[in-house]
């Protein structure tokens, strides 16, 4: 029998247990799909959609604001970047609200609610003070705050209403009020129209869109019967239609609908026929960063309204697909958040923003491509604008926080912890704490050791 150089028997060893047979791994189209839809459904989905899709909007917004401002600043005597740092600077502030927002519980979000509408209300009002309201581009929706800076409360009116509308329908539906038509349309119907009144005195359309389709995603989700929603579109089609009517400029952009020709008769469709001349010449990858023509004075509102048009000439097919692509993940993401969700308020509010930012995307870009009438809304996150940037901004706040909120997604970011280094909180080594583990490959093979293996 042989023995050891100490002269001991060796210790005879267990037999090595075969190696499991891995499963079989789905390889092709069925695989990947398997893969992505795993992945897709992880609990941190919505909240990586929101931060990263809202965020890459933003810059890629800034970098295209930068690019189609630079003429008309010249124009104006200005500095090429004038725009740009200014957007630069909302985007900054903007930031910070964000942050802010989606650090806030949901108590505090509902606080907020009342306050926030009546500073809207009261600065919608002050608009249409002989001194204090500015006009701009025939709208008296804006009010000066010194210098070249100018705030649009009706912008944050969008804000208010979302606020106000979920805490008010979550409020009711905790008392079993949602099933009595009365208690939907009262007071939330109400305080719309005011605040629709408020924003049409000054003539801005385009806004007054945007709130009444908050105001029927509010209803939806709130479960309004069919004749109800039915009943109350009907009265906004009705007074639409009567608004504009009585409007030359409305009747004159509606007609432009389908235009190819500037001049499409005695209406002038300049702006609509230059915005698709701006997305043919771009072709599938654009004629380049910076490398726009019709910002050169033909297209109007370049870096505001019709920014997603030198979008399109600059860069291209692929770059409009990327950007309504974002869209697309922020919209999904948002409804995503309010189905998930078991609390009233946070079903209500997520699909407000989700409202809110799904409609005027559509309504900008809609425009941008002759199939609506130009409504002199900006695109969200997108084009130049800090009134319109920062309440949207903090909207996107709301959103992460709602994401943060939900269960399965809170337990994986407590979980979620960084690779390298100690853990959080943990001293060196005379502090008494014990040093976090190393992620790597040598702690896991030697985790996968028996005990007796040296």
């Amino acid at each position: 029998m042989p023995t050891s150089r100490t002269g001991r028997p060796p210790t005879p060893r267990a037999p090595r247990r075969p190696a499991a047979p891995r499963p079989a791994r789905a390889d092709g189209v069925l695989g990947l799909y398997s893969r992505a839809r795993k992945g897709w459904d992880r609990p941190l989905t919505a909240y990586y959609l929101i931060l990263g899709g809202s965020l890459l909007i933003t810059v890629l917004g800034l970098v295209m604001v930068y690019s189609a401002s630079q003429i008309t600043a010249l124009q104006m005597s200005l500095p090429g970047s004038y725009f740009f740092r200014k957007q630069l600077l909302a985007a900054g502030i903007g930031t910070g609200l964000l942050f802010a927002a989606s650090r806030m519980p949901v108590r505090l979000h509902r606080a907020l609610a009342y306050p926030i509408l009546a500073a809207a209300v009261f600065l919608m009002a002050l608009v249409q003070v002989p001194g204090i309201g500015v006009s701009v581009n025939g709208n008296q929706n804006w009010i000066s705050l010194g210098g070249s800076f100018q705030i649009q409360p009706s912008e944050f009116g969008k804000l208010a209403l979302v606020l106000w509308g979920a805490d008010l329908l979550a409020r009711k539906q905790d008392r079993k009020l949602l099933n009595q038509w009365k208690h939907m349309l009262v007071p939330l119907v109400p305080a719309a129209f005011m605040l629709l009144g408020l924003i049409m005195i000054g003539g801005d359309m385009g806004t007054a869109i945007i709130l009444t389709a908050i105001l029927f995603g509010l209803l939806w989700l709130a479960g309004a019967p069919t004749r109800l929603f039915a009943g109350v579109l009907s009265i906004a089609a009705v007074l639409g239609l009567i608004l504009i009517k009585t409007s030359p400029n409305r009747m004159a952009r509606l007609q432009c609908l389908g235009a190819t020709e500037p001049q499409s008769g005695p209406v002038d469709c300049w702006q609509a026929v230059h915005g698709i001349y701006a997305l043919a010449s771009g072709g599938i990858f654009g004629s380049g960063l910076g490398a726009s023509v019709e910002k050169w004075g033909q297209l109007p509102e370049a870096h505001t309204d019709f920014i997603f048009a030198v979008t399109g000439e600059e860069l291209g097919l692929a770059g409009t697909l990327s950007v309504l692509a974002l869209f697309a993940a922020l919209g999904y993401a948002g409804i995503r958040v309010a189905g998930r969700t078991e609390d009233p308020f946070v079903r209500y509010a997520a699909g407000g923003v989700t409202t809110w930012i799904t409609a005027q995307a559509v309504i900008n870009i809609g425009a941008v491509l002759g199939l609506l009438p130009i409504a002199g809304v900006p695109l969200p996150l997108f084009s130049y604008g800090g009134s319109a940037l920062l309440p949207t901004m903090f909207a996107i706040g709301l959103l992460i926080a709602f994401a943060r909120q939900d269960p399965a997604a809170r337990m994986a970011l407590a979980m979620r912890q960084p690779r390298f280094g100690r853990k959080r909180g943990a001293g060196g080594a005379g502090s008494g704490r014990s040093p976090r583990r190393w992620n790597t490959m040598r702690r896991r093979a030697s985790a996968a050791r028996s005990s007796g293996e040296r």
